[in-house]
């Protein structure tokens, strides 16, 4: 019994020579871990304060400044809306001359609908006339040379006045060389690009109202309709030929010329041409029928 005694006596002394052996570890480990934080604090005050109040002051100072400037910007000249679709073939020119990359569309309706691929002939051999509303991406030059190849009298006869081709039917390359003399007297006149005066003139020859026919119990008629994006840019274009075959038609005026001067009389807005007296005539019946 002296033995076992003895042996639980010394595994006491053991454990609690154990205990004791820990609790210093343990104060050692948080000595050194307030040393370290000491250390820590110590590089951090001796580190350079950066003032957060002046520098959000600086910004909010360069910030003015410079909405300021660009206010001022804003009010001197108004920001045009571009819309520019980019194209593997970027570099090239209306025969050889005129560029599509700085032509600017105006009416947001019309932007998807006008085509300014750039191409050098505008003649694509009916690629994109197979489809419904692929004439959409069809470029409006050559839309132009299309309308200008248009036979018959033209809508309602137009008083019968003339008709429409005059022998040019199907002459897809006679009618390109008349709208490429007609783009180098547009450039001559009014000393800007042919293709923007086009799309300019195809924008403020566009009707936005037209009449459509409704017949009910017998009794018909007319009532105001607005008109489709893609409606009015063929509209447009049909009126800007017609005008340009009116306006030579019968006199010494080549046809060139004639195109010319509806093309710059309709991008000015100007009464003059007569695309833009048919869009008049037009919103005035359809605003009759309201």
């Amino acid at each position: 019994m002296d033995k076992v005694e003895t042996k639980v006596e010394v595994l006491k002394e053991a454990a609690v020579l154990a205990k004791a052996e820990n609790k210093a570890m343990v104060k050692e480990v948080k000595a050194e871990a307030k040393l370290h934080e000491a250390k820590t604090h110590e590089v951090k005050t001796d580190a350079k304060v950066i003032d957060t109040k002046q520098i959000k002051k600086e910004h909010f100072k360069e910030g003015s400044i410079k909405q300021v400037a660009g206010d001022a910007q804003a009010q001197s000249e108004p920001k045009p809306i571009i819309v520019r679709k980019k194209s593997q073939f970027s570099d090239y020119k209306l025969f050889n001359k005129w560029s599509f990359s700085d032509v600017i569309i105006s009416d947001l309706s019309m932007v998807k609908y006008v085509n300014l691929d750039p191409i050098v002939i505008p003649h694509s051999y009916g690629r994109k006339t197979r489809g419904r509303f692929e004439k959409a991406n069809l470029n409006i030059v050559e839309r132009l040379v299309n309308k200008l190849m248009r036979s018959g009298q033209g809508k309602r006869k137009l008083s019968g006045k003339f008709i429409r081709g005059r022998g040019s039917c199907g002459k897809k390359l006679e009618t390109i060389s008349i709208v490429e003399k007609a783009f180098e007297i547009i450039e001559k006149q009014s000393k800007q690009n042919p293709i923007q005066m086009l799309v300019r003139a195809v924008e403020n020859a566009a009707p936005r109202e037209d009449v459509t026919r409704i017949k009910k119990g017998g009794v018909s008629y007319t009532l105001a309709v607005d008109v489709s994006p893609l409606k009015r840019l063929d509209e447009a274009v049909k009126n800007l030929a017609l005008g340009g075959f009116g306006g030579s038609f019968n006199k010494k005026i080549t046809a060139a010329q004639a195109l010319a001067d509806e093309i710059i009389a309709a991008a000015n807005n100007d009464l003059k041409s007569s695309s833009i007296k048919r869009k008049d005539e037009v919103e005035r019946i359809a605003k009759a029928s309201r």
